[in-house]
C-alpha cells in the first residue's frame, strides 16, 4: 500500500513537471478516469461552479478507447486541466487521441483544447459556436475567467477553434466503434452536441443534463431545452455521461431534475411577467426551498431566474 502511494505521488510529481515544461501552471486536482463500459471512460469535476478553489475543474470530460485511437468528449476548463486530462488518458492507453468533440463552446468545456491540438488531435464542434467566438462574448468571458482563475487562465489563453464545424448531425466509425453526433441545440447553448455510442449503450449529453446540482441556464432557450430533454429520454440509453455530475445510470429519472427545475423557472417567472411583477419582487416572492440545498444554487439560481424572466418577456411579445 505504501509503495502504491509513493508511486502515485511520483506520477503526480512527474505530471506537474511535464505541465510546467509545457507552460501550463500545474494543478492539484486529481483527474481520476472512471470506467463506464469496456471502452468508455470519464473524469468528473467538482459539483459547484468554476473557482480558484477547484482550479476550474467543475465539468466532466469523457473519452472512448478504440482499436485505432482515442476520441475525447470535451476538454475541460483550462489548458492545465486539458493537459492533465491528456495525461490521465495516457495512464489508461498509449493510443493517440485522434479527435476531440466539443459539445458546446462554454469556457468550462473547451479551454483545455490546446494540449490536444498540440498533440495532433482534430477538433469537431457545431458551427453555432462561431457567433460566440466572433461577437465579443468569448473575449469578455476570457477576461472574467482570467480574474477568477488566474494563473490557469489569463489574457493569453488560446480560444481554440474547431477544425471541422458541423452544421447538423454526423457519424463516423473509428477502430470498430460507431459514433453518432447529434445536434440538440438550441437548448443549453446554440450548439449542444450529443454523442451516442449505440454499441456501448452510452450517451454523452453535454450540459443538456446536469446530475446532482442546479443547471446553469443563463440566457438559454429553456423552452427548446425542455423539448430536447424529451428527445434524450427517447434515446433510452443504458448510461448517460453528463456535462456535470456523476454518470447517470437511470437517465429517465435523472433528467427529471433538470426538466422539473426548468419547468419551475418558466412557471414562476412566466406568472410574474404575465402579472407585470418586477423581477426583484418576483424573485423575492418565489419559494426556492425545493432547490436551495443543491450545489451551485447560490451561484447560478438568480442568474437563471433573471435570464428566464427576460426570455419570457420576449416570448410574451412574440419575439
Amino acid at each position: 500500500m505504501r509503495l502504491r502511494r509513493c508511486l502515485a505521488a511520483a506520477a503526480l510529481a512527474l505530471a506537474a513537471v511535464a505541465a510546467a515544461a509545457q507552460g501550463y501552471p500545474p494543478v492539484k486536482a486529481r483527474l481520476q478516469p472512471v470506467r463506464v463500459t469496456d471502452r468508455a471512460w470519464y473524469v468528473q469535476g467538482d459539483p459547484g461552479v468554476a473557482s480558484a478553489a477547484n482550479e476550474g475543474f467543475n465539468s466532466n470530460a469523457g473519452f472512448i478507447v478504440t482499436d485505432e485511437g482515442v476520441v475525447v468528449i470535451d476538454a475541460l476548463g483550462t489548458p492545465s486541466l486539458g493537459h492533465a486530462l491528456l495525461e490521465a488518458i495516457r495512464s489508461v492507453t498509449p493510443k493517440p487521441v485522434r479527435r476531440v468533440i466539443v459539445t458546446h463552446y462554454h469556457a468550462d468545456h473547451f479551454y483545455g483544447l490546446k494540449p490536444f491540438k498540440d498533440a495532433g488531435a482534430e477538433v469537431w464542434a457545431h458551427h453555432g459556436a462561431l457567433d460566440y467566438l466572433t461577437n465579443g462574448e468569448a473575449e469578455r468571458r476570457r477576461a472574467q475567467r482570467s480574474r477568477d482563475l488566474f494563473p490557469w487562465v489569463d489574457a493569453g489563453t488560446a480560444l481554440v477553434r474547431a477544425d471541422r464545424w458541423l452544421e447538423g448531425d454526423a457519424s463516423f466509425t473509428l477502430g470498430g466503434v460507431r459514433f453518432e453526433v447529434q445536434h440538440f441545440g438550441p437548448a443549453h447553448s446554440p450548439e449542444d452536441l450529443v454523442v451516442v455510442l449505440p454499441q456501448e449503450g452510452v450517451v454523452f449529453s453535454g450540459d443538456i443534463l446536469f446530475t446532482g446540482r442546479i443547471p446553469f441556464v443563463g440566457e438559454a432557450d429553456s423552452k427548446a431545452w425542455l423539448a430536447r430533454i424529451g428527445r434524450l429520454i427517447d434515446l433510452r440509453p443504458r448510461l448517460m455521461v453528463t456535462g456535470h455530475g456523476e454518470v447517470s445510470r437511470d437517465p429517465g429519472k435523472d433528467l427529471a431534475l433538470t426538466r422539473d427545475y426548468l419547468t419551475f423557472l418558466r412557471a414562476e417567472m412566466g406568472k410574474a411577467v404575465a402579472d407585470f411583477v418586477p423581477f426583484e419582487e418576483a424573485y423575492r416572492r418565489t419559494d426556492w426551498s425545493r432547490y436551495s440545498s443543491l450545489p451551485a444554487f447560490e451561484a447560478a439560481n438568480r442568474v437563471n431566474a433573471y435570464g428566464t424572466y427576460l426570455l419570457l418577456e420576449r416570448e410574451s411579445l412574440g419575439k
